[in-house]
């Protein structure tokens, strides 16, 4: 992938530019703020350092006339934070770095040093002999502004145009005015820019190197990291790795994207499960559907292809149990084709069921007359109980006499010869506002191991129940679906000696004007 692109380097250059930007944006207000207050030295006023500069000039002139002060203040005050100038009488014009000053500045310089030459020439007349014939007499006027100089030293005044400047520091020899020293109130900012600069910018850089490192090492760093192993992850996950997990530590945005990544890869993993399991389920389904049916059509097949060989001669007796087998293998496979459809239909949602007022003890009867035969030919009594609470039961009279016959026909087939059957119907639930119907019998039980898959197409238990199944395998899976579709539970509990298939959680009829000729189109599912 591009560099340019890329998430990471994006972030990134976009830190480093905006911190780039807040340094220079601080160093810019560091040095306005330090031109506005105008004490570049610590502890010391324009005015002050003025008269320093004013009175070490003297010295040094009293020292050595012909010193170079240009050299001399250079060589000195370079390095100061606040810039000055020095005028002297001669009109020489000394800067203390090479910057600009205003021309008002050094207008009122001028005109201060000329004012302090006159003053001091007329001074020097006066010594020299009587009084002056234009000098009047009387009081002398009060000394000039630079024979006092410490008196108004941080004083700021405003010459004629309004620009307000300090009082300059007068350069005083021999009691002569030499010259002045004049510091602006505040520093120019274009000089502390360009004396900053530099350090400013050795400083800037070091930030930025340092913050970048930093930046790249403690929040990058991580976040590049936990990205990759994301995209890892999804990736692994888009070739087929359904067990691919993305690290969702911490509570941050990446932490959610990979919490969320995590969950629908393990739903698309219990998707890709149940697919698989469906799809071993279908092809078992079709492995026993086409066992069940191809049992009695190679019997029938058989017999038929025994009955139309011309060279074998068949007495009528043997002709025909012949036709009589062939008939009964039928029967037979017209009920597993029926039990098919009828599995399709409710378990599809296909087809209404009719909701009426069904008697449970009407119920029971035609159960137990279905069975007579059956059970006298066993010797197995079929017994009926029923509570005064659950004399009826809202639901498909038709489905609901299916699922308890399945129930009592699967009792019959495993109960040994001299047990009872019962066909109970009591009140569910704390409240009573439901029904149970049960049936019981008293074979050997199922192993606890058979248990869940009593109610799964095609599962027999034969092994574990005595007698010997002639179903199809169906019986109690139709009974689950006509149950779940009346919207109630049917569950099985076993033990050697007994075994009890209830069905919880029918409705009770609320008003037979009510629940009269009502149809429930569909019907709940149940799960």
């Amino acid at each position: 992938m591009n560099w340019r692109r890329s998430l990471y380097w994006r972030i990134a250059i976009g830190v480093v530019a905006f911190l780039a930007a807040m340094l220079v944006v601080q160093a810019m207000l560091f040095v306005w703020t330090l031109s506005q207050t105008g004490r570049t030295l610590p502890g010391q006023s324009p005015g002050r350092l003025g008269m320093t500069v004013a009175v070490d000039l003297a010295q040094v002139l009293d020292r050595d006339p012909q010193v170079d002060l240009a050299r001399y203040v250079e060589n000195q005050y370079a390095e100061y934070n606040h810039p000055f100038f020095v005028m002297m009488n001669d009109g020489r014009l000394i800067t203390s770095g090479s910057t600009s000053f205003p021309e008002p500045l050094i207008r009122m310089a001028k005109e201060r040093l000329q004012r302090g030459l006159d003053r001091s020439a007329g001074g020097r007349g006066d010594r020299g002999g009587g009084p002056r014939p234009d000098r009047p007499r009387g009081p002398r006027p009060p000394p000039d502004w630079w024979q006092q100089p410490d008196r108004f030293v941080d004083r700021l005044e405003l010459d004629a145009s309004g620009y307000r400047f300090v009082r300059p520091s007068p350069i005083v020899v021999d009691g002569q005015l030499v010259g002045v020293v004049v510091v602006p109130p505040q520093a120019p900012f274009g000089y502390l820019l360009r004396r900053y600069a530099p350090m400013l910018a050795l400083v800037a850089g070091a930030v930025l190197i340092v913050g970048t490192v930093l930046t790249s090492f403690l929040i990058f760093g991580p976040a590049r990291r936990r990205l990759r192993a994301l995209e890892g992850a999804a990736r692994r996950l888009g070739a087929g790795d359904l067990t691919a997990r993305a690290p969702d530590r911490g509570g941050d945005e990446i932490a959610a994207v990979a919490s969320a990544f995590n969950a629908m890869a393990q739903d698309l993993a219990a998707r890709a499960d149940a697919l698989a399991s469906s799809d071993r389920a279908r092809r078992q389904l079709l492995a026993d559907v086409s066992h069940e049916l191809t049992t009695p059509v190679t019997a029938m097949r058989g017999y038929l292809e025994t009955l139309s060989m011309p060279e074998l001669e068949l007495d009528e007796a043997t002709r025909a149990r012949y036709l009589a087998i062939i008939g009964d293998e039928t029967a037979r496979l017209e009920r597993l084709i029926g039990d098919l459809l009828d599995l399709a239909r409710l378990e599809g949602g296909g087809g209404t069921l009719q909701i009426d007022e069904v008697p449970v003890a009407q119920l029971f009867n035609r159960v137990v007359a279905r069975h007579e035969r059956a059970s006298a030919a066993a010797h197995v009594t079929m017994t009926t109980a029923i509570d005064p609470d659950a004399a009826s039961v809202a639901g498909d009279r038709d489905r609901l006499e299916q699922a308890i016959q399945n129930l009592a026909a699967n009792a019959m087939r495993y109960a040994p010869a001299g047990s009872t059957i019962r066909l109970a119907a009591r009140a569910d639930g704390m409240t009573g506002k439901s029904v149970a119907l049960s049936v019981d019998d008293e074979g050997e039980g199922i192993p606890p191991e058979h248990l869940p898959h009593v109610f799964d197409r095609f599962y027999k238990a034969d092994a574990s129940r005595a007698g010997v199944s002639g179903g199809s395998g169906l019986g109690l899976s139709i009974v689950k679906a006509i149950v779940e579709r009346h919207g109630a539970q049917i569950s099985v509990t076993s033990r050697p000696g007994r075994t009890v298939f209830e069905i919880a959680g029918l409705s009770r009829p609320v008003a037979p004007s009510a629940v009269e000729g009502r149809q429930a189109q569909g019907g709940p599912s149940g799960r």
